[in-house]
């Protein structure tokens, strides 16, 4: 199992078939408290599997996941869970969409909205509270939808590639933001990315997946200090870091 000190969240032994084919094979996973780790694999290894078996959106076929020691396995409702696509509802304005969460649930109230506009406006959207998602940049409404994440009140949080569809100079803008985010509110973030130089730049630990099935095929702790600028980007431990990673997923890539 790849282990962390004071496990907020566990992957134990998990194992997912898709019509008789294994997709995760006996997949083990620790991550601690406040703790930013990454994921990168081959396209098809499980990444999103995983992330719907810690979510509770899917049961594994055996194995178990664990919050601070008590079994989860199967619920929902513990987590964050944001997606590449910010699925921003276009007719509701920056602050209607945060509060999206409650309103689906109890009804957003007063003070769900007055929290949103106070979420939004310290990590840069304060301008925009009343703004719909049509007026937005691509980075404008990936922070949305992860201010929309936070508003849930879950200190765990599940990203997956949330980034990827941004232009490389917005991609870059919001790795720092999501850098500062990280840092002041010491969430638990479960991050998966095809970009072997976003997940060094975010992580403190970068674990890399097999092809299918998926499992852990190495973890990998980075040093880095923090906090961190894309100054760490042209280090030599950083460029040491990426060669490990690139080999690895080199080792497990399907030959052609």
């Amino acid at each position: 199992m790849s282990r962390a000190a004071n496990p907020r969240v566990t992957v134990d032994d998990v194992t997912v078939r898709f019509d008789g084919a294994l997709t995760l094979d006996r997949l083990s996973l620790q991550i601690g408290r406040s703790e930013f780790v990454s994921i990168v694999g081959p396209s098809g290894s499980g990444k999103s599997t995983l992330f719907n078996v810690v979510s509770g959106l899917q049961r594994p076929d055996s194995g178990r996941v664990l919050l601070d020691g008590q079994e989860v396995t199967g619920e929902t409702g513990h987590v964050g869970y944001m997606l590449q696509k910010d699925l921003l509802i276009p007719w509701r304005t920056v602050v209607g969409n945060i509060v999206l969460g409650a309103a689906l649930t109890r009804g957003a109230r007063s003070r769900d909205r007055q929290e949103a506009a106070e979420l939004a406006s310290r990590y840069g959207l304060g301008e925009f509270l009343d703004h719909y998602p049509h007026a937005l940049s691509g980075g404008m409404r990936q922070r949305v939808a992860l201010m929309r994440t936070l508003a849930l009140h879950t200190d765990v949080l599940l990203l997956d590639e949330p980034f990827g569809a941004l232009d490389s100079q917005t991609r870059l803008d919001m790795q720092l933001w999501l850098l500062s985010v990280y840092e002041d509110l010491e969430v638990t973030i479960l991050f998966v990315t095809h970009d072997v130089d976003e997940a060094i730049l975010l992580s403190d630990r970068v674990a890399v997946m097999s092809g299918r099935p998926g499992r852990i095929l190495a973890d990998l702790p980075i040093r880095l200090p923090r906090p961190r600028d894309l100054g760490v980007l042209t280090s030599p431990e950083f460029t040491d870091l990426k060669r490990q990673v690139l080999n690895l997923l080199h080792q497990t890539a399907v030959p052609a």
